[in-house]
């Protein structure tokens, strides 16, 4: 049955600017794509896409375009693996099958994977900041039972110190964005223990993580940038403990889940992250949650604004992540 493609950029402001080791961002942009069937049936999707690439919404919507014939015509979700790359084009259009799919009475996306929806315990971001700050965003959301912090290479130690004195019970993700070098993290890692560090995410940049060969790490590592696709698992075996599967760098929740069940087989932990984005970004990342020892899905509890029929979130929380009503 054919399709049609309907697509639109969205900007998302953030509640406050958010910083991070690459910079500072005041909005998420996005797109938002609809596929509709012949009979009138509608799935949707939304995408970030990889910021760091040069991705960007005239770039998926233009990626999109090149393949709109094939879409149009009737593709599946495995199809369109082979015919984008992964990026935001990709998990968009997939995100949208999904869902098209679950409307059209082909199945419960968490069922079709062996999934039952259950509570989602989602980290909350504090951006870069002075120290004060750090403790006073701490201090904010020390109800939260998990916190992720960016942080850069100038006193990182310090930054954890004052969130640990804001927040003394909650567990801690530490994200450097790849600000730090090897020795750095091999420095700051022991120092980071005492005040209950549970992960260090993609700490030093990609193309150093041989000089983690023969070292290991005092809490775990998580690869994120590292790590788009299977073919990048080879540099993350021996290296880290964990990777970051962000539907935006999969292409989707179709990729996303083949890298799961690949990282997996070669013994390596599951955390899923995001780039900000609506509650309809996080939807099909939720399934993925489902499955993950860490879990970063918090765009909507960052961003000023949210989808209509979006998720609830209590203190990180969210307690019923499958609405069909959103998404699937």
């Amino acid at each position: 049955m054919g399709l049609t493609i309907a697509m639109e950029p969205r900007h998302w402001p953030v509640k406050e600017v958010l910083t991070i080791a690459r910079g500072s961002m005041t909005e998420q942009p996005t797109i938002h794509v609809t596929l509709t069937r012949e009979d009138g049936v509608k799935g949707r999707g939304e995408a970030c896409g990889i910021p760091y690439k040069g991705e960007t919404p005239a770039t998926m919507m233009a990626d999109i375009e090149q393949v709109r014939p094939i879409v149009e015509a009737g593709v599946t979700r495995n199809a369109l693996i082979d015919l984008l790359p992964g990026g935001g084009a990709r998990m968009a259009l997939d995100a949208a099958l999904w869902d098209l799919e679950a409307k059209a009475g082909e199945g419960d996306p968490y069922v079709r994977n062996g999934l039952t929806p259950g509570s989602i315990n989602s980290a909350y971001t504090i951006g870069m900041r002075d120290m004060a700050a750090y403790e006073e965003a701490a201090r904010q959301y020390a109800g939260y039972p998990l916190l992720k912090v960016k942080v850069a290479a100038d006193d990182p130690v310090g930054a954890i110190k004052a969130v640990r004195r804001g927040a003394p019970d909650a567990r801690l993700i530490v994200d450097a964005n790849q600000a730090w070098s090897v020795e750095a993290l091999k420095a700051f890692a022991p120092a980071l223990v005492p005040l209950g560090v549970a992960l260090l995410e993609q700490p030093i940049p990609v193309g150093a993580e041989a000089g983690l060969d023969g070292w290991t790490s005092p809490i775990p590592l998580c690869a994120d940038e590292l790590v788009d696709g299977i073919a990048d698992l080879d540099k993350v075996v021996g290296r880290f403990q964990l990777i970051n599967i962000k539907l935006d760098k999969a292409g989707g929740l179709t990729s996303a889940l083949r890298l799961a069940d690949a990282a997996q087989a070669r013994g390596l932990g599951l955390m899923v992250g995001c780039m900000l984005g609506s509650s309809l970004s996080m939807a099909p990342a939720m399934v993925l949650a489902q499955r993950c020892a860490f879990v970063d899905l918090d765009g909507p509890m960052l961003q000023a604004e949210d989808v209509a029929e979006g998720y609830t979130y209590l203190n990180g929380v969210v307690a019923a992540p499958h609405k069909p009503e959103l998404w699937g």
